[in-house]
């Protein structure tokens, strides 16, 4: 068995890849369109998991994060109930600075150099974890309290 990718439904296309892509960094290899189903899937792949090619998507490459769009207006919560997508990143601080000023807010602050939590324009609540060892504590990280839930 080998897993391949996580699907989470998104009200708006645009505005979920302005957060996926743009703010948060990840790339899209590939996009489905179906005019029957009235649909659209997008698959996301982090920046160090890229597929060199639309071939390579979903084989030997890194899983990937598929946004399934329905067209229409659909409203989705429940959020917390899917759990949780985790990403592993360079330098937690960095990420959540670099975030926090394209106007995410971080719900769980980086406190312990390790761990932080975001939550998407659909309410999906993303885990950023450090790279290897924890970060030494670092404010204004390390005083920082949570908003909201994550």
């Amino acid at each position: 068995m080998r897993y391949l990718h996580a699907m989470v439904r998104v009200a708006n296309l645009d505005e979920s890849l302005d957060f996926y892509c743009t703010k948060f960094g990840m790339k899209e290899v590939d996009r489905k369109i179906n005019e029957e189903g009235k649909y659209t899937l997008v698959f996301l792949a982090a920046p160090n998991d890229t597929p060199t090619n639309v071939e390579d998507v979903g084989k030997e490459a890194a899983p990937l994060l598929e946004l399934t769009y329905n067209w229409g207006d659909q409203t989705y919560s429940g959020g917390r109930n899917f759990g949780h997508l985790a990403f592993e990143v360079e330098n937690i601080y960095e990420t959540c600075r670099k975030l926090s000023e394209q106007g995410v807010v971080i719900n769980r602050p980086p406190r312990d150099g390790t761990m932080a939590f975001i939550r998407s324009p659909d309410d999906i609540s993303i885990e950023l974890l450090q790279k290897g060892k924890s970060l030494p504590r670092e404010e204004p990280w390390a005083s920082m309290s949570n908003t909201g839930s994550w």
